[in-house]
């Protein structure tokens, strides 16, 4: 019993951590570096609450269906941020299950080998998330009008965004995330594992 809860309480805890995660189109000024750290933020917490189910039930496809719990959970929250007037996107929050199913067949195809769940795993849903997230960027609505339908104060001085230089490593958002999350994932796949053995 404790253990089950303990899943609804993670992946409950996730969907807040990323219910705004897709949202980083209204940030407009700050689209890029949020589209970063927000894929990060998504990676990691999908990654361990997934491996967490995963190896505690040792059933692969789990994963999918914990990040399926994720979605319809922000579903919910984000339906009724929507009743109210929020611009959100609910394209965005299908996000997680492709990923989850990489992590599903990294566990299978390793026959259920948790070491390789945590290595393979780890990296494919960190590079592939990113990548994910930056085809729903592509599809939703379009920044700029966004902005101008709902309006925000104006952004002091020192918070003014530096624009990125043509060309450098930091311009390719997708990259840095990629990058960024499938060496992270790697730690938080482990942790997710270790939580099924406390």
């Amino acid at each position: 019993c404790t253990h089950y809860l303990f899943i609804v309480v993670v992946a409950v805890n996730s969907t807040l951590l990323t219910i705004n995660a897709g949202d980083y189109i209204f940030y407009t000024d700050w689209a890029w570096t949020s589209f970063v750290v927000f894929s990060i933020s998504q990676t990691l917490m999908l990654t361990v609450g997934a491996c967490y189910y995963l190896t505690f039930t040792g059933v692969p496809g789990t994963a999918t269906y914990y990040a399926l719990i994720m979605t319809v959970y922000t579903w919910i929250a984000k339906g009724a941020w929507f009743a109210l007037g929020y611009p959100y996107d609910f394209i965005v929050t299908p996000v997680w299950l492709p990923s989850a199913m990489l992590l599903d067949l990294a566990y299978w195809a390793t026959k259920k080998n948790k070491h390789s769940l945590i290595l393979f795993g780890g990296v494919l849903v960190g590079m592939s998330l990113p990548l994910f997230n930056m085809v729903n960027l592509i599809t939703v609505a379009d920044p700029l009008e966004t902005a101008f339908k709902y309006p925000r104060p104006t952004l002091p001085p020192y918070m003014t965004p530096i624009e990125p230089q043509v060309g450098k490593f930091y311009n390719s958002p997708v990259a840095l995330g990629a990058g960024a999350g499938a060496v992270l994932a790697c730690t938080f796949a482990a942790l997710g594992c270790k939580l099924t053995t406390w």
